[in-house]
């Protein structure tokens, strides 16, 4: 792999960057919709309005850019889509029937806020608002429905759906290597390579490059979720933003409890690494995905 050109602060600042818009496109976006009733609309805004890093649209828009050069209205409706599906996800995972946590993005859970039946309907309104806005608002309708498909098979039930009902099953269970990976692969790793996917598709990239963006997402939400049961253990819930310890205290598989603590870093790292080859075809404008693979296994929040 040729070096890296672009520096971490280069990647910082266009991380910065990245959320800003993503964060002025759901202000502007949910500011034109006056339709939806008072209530779920003030919690739809305050947790997609919390605190995150937005990562997954983050990748939306630079595999876009890489892909095509710049930033469209594709890919900035597409992220905002992106990132309705992951903060449903946030909210229903913290409900007491699942991961029962009060702490999301440091502020309350979306159902100690609001209560349990407002939090679970909000979660069904950005699931559903997600697959409204790519109908609605893609420029091209077979690039829409393209993207519709990638979303929502990354998100549903032979995704990201299937590892959550994996992870609850595995509770109190000393699971295997095979299951963590499966739980990992579908509960995480999948929207992030969709989202890699997504942003080269807005992009019109070449069905090589969008299949490559594809495996380097999986890499790098394979590595991600490995720092984060890493992180589940090492950090604080102040650095989390989210309650800490809380796998051990479930009874979770997580891969400190199969293959320790130490190959657990390896394995990360190791991730990051295959991330980065997937680029291999891809010039120094791919640096900025390069230094994300890395930075998410180095992570301490």
């Amino acid at each position: 792999m040729n070096r890296i050109k672009a520096d971490k602060q280069d990647f910082k600042l266009s991380l910065t960057k990245k959320a800003d818009t993503v964060n002025r496109a759901i202000e502007d976006y949910l500011a034109e919709q006056q339709d939806i009733e008072p209530q779920i609309k003030k919690a739809i805004s305050y947790v997609l309005n919390a605190p995150g890093k937005r990562i997954r649209a983050a990748m939306v828009l630079w595999c876009c850019q890489l892909c095509d050069g710049n930033i469209n209205n594709d890919a900035v409706n597409t992220a905002i889509a992106v990132e309705m599906i992951h903060t449903y996800s946030l909210v229903h995972d913290d409900l007491p029937a699942m991961d029962d946590d009060d702490l999301r993005r440091g502020q309350q859970s979306c159902h100690k806020a609001f209560g349990e039946s407002t939090a679970i309907l909000t979660g069904d309104a950005l699931l559903t608002m997600a697959f409204e806005l790519l109908a609605s608002r893609i420029s091209d309708d077979s690039i829409a429905i393209r993207l519709i498909k990638t979303l929502s098979q990354a998100a549903g039930p032979a995704g990201m759906i299937a590892g959550q009902m994996a992870d609850i099953a595995g509770q109190q269970t000393q699971g295997s290597l095979d299951e963590l990976r499966y739980i990992h692969k579908n509960k995480t790793a999948k929207m992030f390579a969709a989202a890699a996917a997504l942003g080269a598709i807005c992009g019109k990239a070449t069905e090589n490059k969008i299949e490559s963006l594809y495996k380097y997402g999986l890499n790098i939400g394979l590595g991600f979720q490995v720092a984060d049961d890493i992180l589940d253990i090492s950090a604080t819930s102040r650095q989390l933003g989210k309650t800490a310890g809380k796998d051990s205290k479930q009874g979770k598989t997580t891969y400190p409890s199969v293959i320790g603590m130490q190959q657990s870093k390896k394995t990360a790292s190791q991730l990051a690494d295959r991330a980065i080859e997937e680029l291999k075809d891809f010039d120094s404008n791919a640096d900025l995905l390069r230094h994300l693979a890395l930075e998410l296994v180095k992570r301490t929040n």
